[in-house]
C-alpha cells in the first residue's frame, strides 16, 4: 500500500511546490490538493465537515492545476493529484486541454481525483443546476476522455456538444489519466466509477469493506478487471492499526492529511508520517 499526503493549499499555507519536493525526497507516493474557485459568503450550504463554521482555508484555496504544474517542474517521481477536483465547474474543451497538458509536462504523473460538489452556492455561481450535477460530470468526463484518446473526437449529449475535432496534446496516460471519484458509497456512484473511472476516493473508513466488494462487482459487470481498481482513502489521520486494516481490504494508497499551515507547522507532521512510508 502506497502512502501519500494532502494539503489544503492556500496563500497562507506551506507552498505545495515545496511540499511536493519535500514529500518526494522522503519517499511519499503522491500529493493531492483540493479545488474551490471561490466560496460565497452565504452559508446556505453547511460545512461538509459538520463544523459550525467553514474553515478559512476553503475561501483561500489555490488553483490546484497551476500549483501541481509548478510542483511537476521540480519533481520527477511523486504522483500529483486533485483531491478533489470540481469537473462540473469547468468548460469541457478547455479543461481537457489543461489536464492533458499537465499530464504531459509531469511525464504521466497526474491523478484526477474528482467529486460532484457539495457547495450549492459555488455551483450555482457557475451556472450549474445542482440537481443535475452528477449527470453533468459524467458527460464532461466521457467527452474529455474522447478528446484524450481519439485522433478525431466528437460528443453529443444533453450538456456537452461538439463537432468532430482535433485536440492535442494527448495525455501520456492512455486512454486517460488515472481518475478517482470521491463520494458516499452507493450503487449510482459505483456504476459511474466502473463506466469512466479507475477507483474510489473515500473520506473516512466507515463501511469500506462492503463498499470495496460492491465496487469489484460493478467493475465485473462492465467487463473490467477488478484487480486494477484503486481504493484511495483521503485525508487520513494515521495509526498503524488503521493502515493495517486498510491494507487488509485491498486499499492501494492511503493519503495522510497535513495541516493547512505554514512550513514550520507542516514539516514536523510530514517527518512524523515518514514512519508509515517505511513500514
Amino acid at each position: 500500500m502506497r502512502i501519500g499526503v494532502t494539503l489544503h493549499a492556500t496563500d497562507k499555507s506551506m507552498s505545495p511546490v515545496d511540499l511536493a519536493r519535500e514529500a518526494e525526497d522522503r519517499g511519499f507516493y503522491s500529493l493531492y490538493i483540493p479545488e474551490h474557485t471561490h466560496i460565497p459568503a452565504s452559508r446556505r450550504t453547511p460545512p461538509p465537515t459538520g463544523d459550525e463554521q467553514l474553515a478559512e482555508e476553503y475561501a483561500r484555496s489555490l488553483d490546484p492545476y497551476i500549483a501541481l504544474a509548478a510542483a511537476a517542474s521540480i519533481t520527477s517521481k511523486i504522483r500529483l493529484g486533485t483531491g478533489i477536483g470540481l469537473v462540473a465547474q469547468h468548460d469541457t474543451l478547455t479543461f481537457a486541454k489543461q489536464l492533458a497538458t499537465l499530464d504531459l509536462i509531469s511525464n504521466g504523473r497526474l491523478v484526477l481525483g474528482i467529486g460532484y460538489g457539495w457547495n450549492r452556492e459555488e455551483m450555482e455561481n457557475h451556472g450549474i443546476e445542482v440537481s443535475t450535477r452528477r449527470a453533468l460530470v459524467r458527460e464532461k468526463m466521457l467527452a474529455m476522455q474522447a478528446l484524450w484518446s481519439q485522433e478525431v473526437s466528437e460528443f453529443h449529449g444533453e450538456f456537452v456538444d461538439f463537432e468532430p475535432s482535433w485536440q492535442w496534446p494527448k495525455p501520456l496516460q492512455q486512454p486517460r489519466p488515472r481518475v478517482l471519484i470521491g463520494g458516499a458509497a452507493g450503487p449510482s456512484l459505483f456504476a459511474q466509477m466502473a463506466e469512466y473511472a479507475d477507483g474510489w476516493m473515500p473520506f473516512g473508513g466507515a463501511g469500506m469493506k462492503t463498499a470495496v466488494q460492491q465496487i469489484r462487482e460493478a467493475f465485473e459487470l462492465r467487463g473490467r478487471d477488478p484487480g486494477e481498481i484503486h481504493i484511495v482513502p483521503m485525508g487520513v489521520f494515521p495509526d498503524r492499526a488503521k493502515l493495517d486494516y486498510y491494507a487488509s481490504l485491498g486499499v492501494t494508497e492511503t493519503v495522510l492529511r497535513v495541516p493547512s499551515a505554514p512550513r514550520d507547522d507542516v514539516m514536523p507532521v510530514l517527518d512524523e508520517y515518514v514512519q508509515f512510508v517505511n513500514d
